[in-house]
């Protein structure tokens, strides 16, 4: 190692609280904190479930007032961004926000956080080159992140993202000051989520687990002062544990819990999945899939995905991330051979060793599982083709936050040779 390689990783992670009814003990946590007002932020489809009003309601057993926003937007702009934090200061102050609902719903309880214990607007906190990339000024309220999906890992991370809609790209805010305090996840609360919705969140739980695991190492990034460090440090000892540990429980889950919504085991490992990959890429990172995701789901045509809501099209976050992976990991196989094929290994047992060429192994995985789960079969499953690609790779590397992470250096050239390929996956 020069003397200039960098030495040292961080991990940071909230408290954590797991398990079947750990959602009904809300009260008593915010308790500790000495919260009298708590906003809960949901969306239309999760209000509808009666949850988020009976965590409401279980607060005021503890003498906290609360309140339910359920404004929240799926795949949230910063249009819908902006409406949730005016609410809340015109309802507020609050002492502490509950987030019950899907990425969705966390990540716009992060933003509401940020927004109304901050100075300045919304672009001021988003990450460059889109918006200044501000550092929060002021600590943050207490926020209690309570996933109904699993998939996203907002509950374990310092990000929030949005699509900014002038620009039809999506991006986000990074910081350690928008990780919730504590992360309630209860399975019990994902069983209604549909088939569709669990595929698309699931190949978010696969990508966080696989980009993390696959990222530059943290020692090939040089050295920095402490103020210069930044959540995402590269993979690293501590995120490569959940990571691999997710994607055993995938390996044995993911295709049940799509087939049957009401196997309590395998819901309830595909949420221990999404908690564990999501302590392990909000520190160590994500890459290419990622960043190709955020143009993909932001210049969205006409697309409407089964078990999303009607309405406007939509291409959920983690389908978008899905489409290009194994083209991507095709084109990071070379940096980490051993990674790529261990990956593949705890995915489909056999499949390290199997016939073809060594990098064709994970993206044959992921192509099979993507079948198996009836995902659209590349970007022009959703309407994409090869005309798109250059308005695709601007998105793409406008996302130099997540771009700096892969494991081989990433240009225009590459990014196009993989939006390309990803045309058509199988």
């Amino acid at each position: 190692m020069a003397a200039d390689d960098e030495s040292v990783f961080t991990y940071g992670s909230p408290a954590l609280k797991f398990g079947p009814g750990a959602s009904a003990e809300i009260g008593h946590d915010l308790a500790q904190y000495g919260v009298r007002r708590a906003l809960v932020v949901t969306d239309p489809g999760v209000a509808a479930t009666g949850h988020p009003r009976r965590i409401a309601g279980e607060l005021a057993g503890y003498g906290i007032e609360a309140a339910v926003f359920d404004g929240v937007r799926v795949e949230p702009t910063d249009e819908s961004l902006r409406r949730a934090a005016e609410h809340a200061r015109a309802t507020g102050p609050w002492d502490a926000f509950v987030a019950v609902g899907g990425g969705s719903s966390i990540d716009t309880a992060k933003a509401v956080n940020l927004l109304t214990t901050n100075p300045g607007e919304l672009m001021d906190y988003v990450n460059v080159p889109v918006g200044r990339g501000r550092a929060p000024e002021r600590p943050l309220k207490p926020l209690v992140a309570v996933p109904t999906t699993t998939g996203t890992g907002a509950e374990s991370t310092t990000v929030c993202v949005m699509d900014v809609l002038s620009l039809k790209v999506k991006t986000g805010i990074s910081h350690a000051r928008l990780r919730p305090a504590l992360a309630v996840v209860d399975p019990g609360l994902t069983m209604t989520q549909p088939a569709g919705v669990t595929a698309a969140a699931g190949m978010d739980i696969l990508c966080h687990a696989l980009e993390s695991y696959t990222a530059r190492p943290y020692t090939s990034f040089e050295r920095k002062r402490p103020e210069e460090r930044v959540p995402y440090c590269g993979a690293n000892p501590i995120s490569d544990m959940w990571a691999e540990r997710a994607m055993a429980l995938l390996a044995v889950s993911f295709r049940r819990a799509v087939r049957d919504g009401r196997d309590v085991a395998a819901r309830t490992d595909m949420a221990l999945a999404a908690t564990f990959a999501g302590l392990g890429f909000g520190n160590a990172g994500v890459h290419l899939p990622h960043a190709s995701a955020y143009p993909v789901a932001g210049r969205v045509k006409d697309f409407h995905p089964e078990g999303y809501p009607a309405g406007e099209p939509l291409v959920p976050h983690g389908m978008s991330v899905a489409l290009t992976a194994p083209e991507a990991f095709r084109f990071t196989f070379e940096a980490c051979p051993e990674r790529h094929l261990r990956a593949a290994e705890l995915l489909e047992p056999g499949a390290a060793g199997g016939p073809g060429e060594p990098a064709d192994r994970l993206p044959g995985v992921l192509t099979r599982l993507m079948r198996d789960l009836g995902l659209p079969n590349g970007l022009g499953g959703v309407g994409y083709t090869e005309s798109d690609v250059p308005g695709l790779v601007e998105g793409t590397m406008r996302q130099q936050r997540l771009l700096a992470t892969a494991p081989r250096p990433v240009d225009e050239e590459a990014v196009a040779g993989i939006l390309r390929r990803s045309i058509e996956n199988w």
